[in-house]
């Protein structure tokens, strides 16, 4: 014998719960089983659907609190469980929606998976757009300014996205009678279902071209080649994105998508980022180490003298002030010059003399 159902677990709410928690508990259980999501359940949906239509009901909720059961055909523990079987009367789930104190918007619920319900239209938006952008790495520390030709759809420039031949007047449109949406009625499980829809005949804006623009055909829109200017900031990493927000695809009726731009920084034998400072090597001499001494080291904005010290040490850093990422404000990281001591491989007779007469003093 089947085990009689408790609504109140059903829902995962307790006998005290007031009328807003079964709403609430309803609400999300309905949003994670509905059968129309990928990991909708349709049976526990039945349940929760069943569990609401009895606790979700004043009359109904005193009668199985106090039989375990509702009378009048209404589902309970000890009848039959089917759906829509006798055993739950799906006309008593709409109901609960609107009875006992217990009404909410259905579009609230199953907004999900109902599109147009009531509530202001959404705006129609164009696609957006991915390229990718290669800079050189002294491009990627200044920051540099580049143009692209894309082809994509844009607003048509003959009559500015309206549709319409340049000096025709605009009509009101018969389809909507101006209004610019129209209400669509279609039957469903959940029975006659009224959408607002934006109208297409005119894209909700109630008004419609006396005589379409011949570059467009009357859609505002068109597929074009345009060059769009890029300006890549100070200091970008590569894999970086840079977002322009409206030079995406254009749509008729809507508002246009977004160009989203993927940054690769090319790499540079001499120089590395950390943080706001530029990292290289400087090769030197072992003797210029020993005894200090001038050199000549490139920068990204041209050649600097870089004194270095009297027993400067290998791997020692030299900092050189400014010469860095700029960081706004007029202010830049440095440059750390890092000493690389190239150590002889081979010694004359003299300088192996010269050596041992170091080491015999210590040195």
């Amino acid at each position: 014998m089947a085990s009689k159902k408790d609504y109140y677990d059903v829902l995962g709410i307790t006998k005290t719960a007031s009328k807003e928690d079964i709403k609430k508990a309803f609400h999300k259980l309905a949003h994670k089983y509905h059968p129309d999501k990928n990991n909708g359940d349709s049976e526990q949906f039945k349940e929760v659907s069943e569990a609401y239509s009895v606790l979700g009901n004043d009359k109904k909720r005193a009668e199985y609190d106090s039989y375990g059961r509702v009378f009048g055909g209404g589902a309970g523990p000890s009848g039959s469980s089917g759906f829509g079987q006798g055993g739950f009367d799906f006309s008593d789930f709409a109901n609960a929606f609107s009875q006992g104190g217990a009404s909410f918007d259905m579009g609230d619920i199953f907004s999900d998976f109902f599109s147009g319900q009531a509530g202001p239209t959404r705006m129609h938006r164009g696609r957006d757009i991915s390229i990718d952008l290669e800079v050189s790495f002294k491009e990627s520390v200044f920051g540099t300014k580049r143009s692209v030709l894309l082809a994509k759809t844009a607003v048509c420039d003959a009559c500015q996205g309206t549709g319409a031949q340049m000096g025709t007047e605009m009509q009101t449109c018969s389809h909507c009678n101006g209004a610019g949406k129209v209400h669509e009625t279609s039957n469903s499980f959940f029975g006659t279902i009224t959408m607002v829809q934006p109208c297409r005949y005119c894209r909700g804006t109630g008004k419609v071209p006396k005589e379409k623009c011949n570059a467009c055909r009357g859609e505002g829109v068109y597929k074009k080649q345009e060059e769009i200017e890029i300006m890549v900031p100070v200091g970008i990493e590569g894999n970086e994105m840079i977002r322009l927000s409206g030079m995406g695809e254009a749509i008729s009726g809507g508002t246009p998508g977004d160009l989203y731009v993927k940054m690769h920084v090319q790499s540079d034998p001499r120089f590395k980022k950390e943080g706001p400072n530029l990292v290289t090597e400087l090769s030197v001499k072992l003797s210029d180490a020993l005894l200090g001494a001038t050199y000549r080291i490139q920068t990204l904005e041209g050649e600097e003298s870089i004194e270095i010290p009297q027993g400067a040490g290998h791997g020692e850093i030299i900092k050189i002030k400014g010469r860095g990422v700029p960081t706004g404000r007029g202010k830049c990281g440095d440059l750390l010059v890092r000493i690389k001591i190239l150590f002889p491989h081979k010694l004359s007779r003299a300088a192996r003399g010269l050596v041992e007469k170091l080491r015999e003093e210590g040195v």
